[in-house]
């Protein structure tokens, strides 16, 4: 079973059992798809309000683009704990002899460009949702100002906790050059995640 389609409590069961997978990954993904939901109901919140009229072409256009982030996050999330999954049947792999060991070598580094790749992605959405989420500012239901500070919160979370997922696997990456790129693309997600977040969050402490 998908591990989006497990009951809230059944999932968090999963995720305190001793398997390293799903972990902190698919945790970050899925503080992202809450994000990017929390988004989408103050956009729902707004359409509700005839006061808000004006706002409302773009509080449509935004919720559906915020439904869409928030399946993509859980689509990631599947995908980060199968790219660990990879990871552990590499390491798993014969390694009796010259060929073994190379094959195995191998097929770790490719694992761990998955693992790798997939928080990435998970970064880039989160400046994708965060950058969404930004737009409503000054232009949505204030009544549900705390829920959208709460939308940036959680993006925020699952940029930095994608960071770390990054930062373990370009550790053990044996090509410098690619560990290089990636750390150079995380960091300046990170840096753009933080600034959005930071500035949501302002607005919304400043209204309340």
């Amino acid at each position: 079973m998908r591990l989006s389609e497990l009951q809230v409590d059944a999932y968090t069961q999963t995720l305190a059992d001793a398997s390293p997978a799903p972990g902190g990954g698919s945790a970050s993904a899925l503080m992202g798809a809450q994000g990017a939901a929390l988004t989408a109901m103050v956009c729902a919140l707004t359409l509700g309000r005839a006061a808000c009229a004006p706002h409302h072409p773009l509080a449509e256009a935004a919720r559906t683009e915020a439904e869409a982030l928030r399946r993509r996050f859980l689509n990631v999330m599947e995908r980060d704990t199968e790219a660990f999954l990879t990871v552990s049947a590499a390491y798993a792999m014969p390694k009796a002899d010259e060929a073994e060991r190379a094959a195995r070598s191998e097929a770790i580094q490719q694992g761990l460009m998955r693992c790798t790749q997939t928080p990435l992605l998970m970064m880039e959405l989160s400046v994708q949702a965060l950058t969404l989420t930004a737009k409503l500012l000054g232009k949505f239901n204030q009544n549900a100002a705390s829920d959208l500070g709460v939308a940036a919160l959680s993006l925020r979370s699952c940029a930095q906790g994608a960071w770390f997922n990054v930062l373990i696997n370009i550790g053990m990456l044996k090509d410098q050059t690619l560990s290089a790129q990636y750390r150079g693309q995380g960091e300046a997600l990170l840096s753009e995640a933080l600034s959005l977040s930071e500035q949501i969050c302002q607005s919304i402490a400043d209204l309340l």
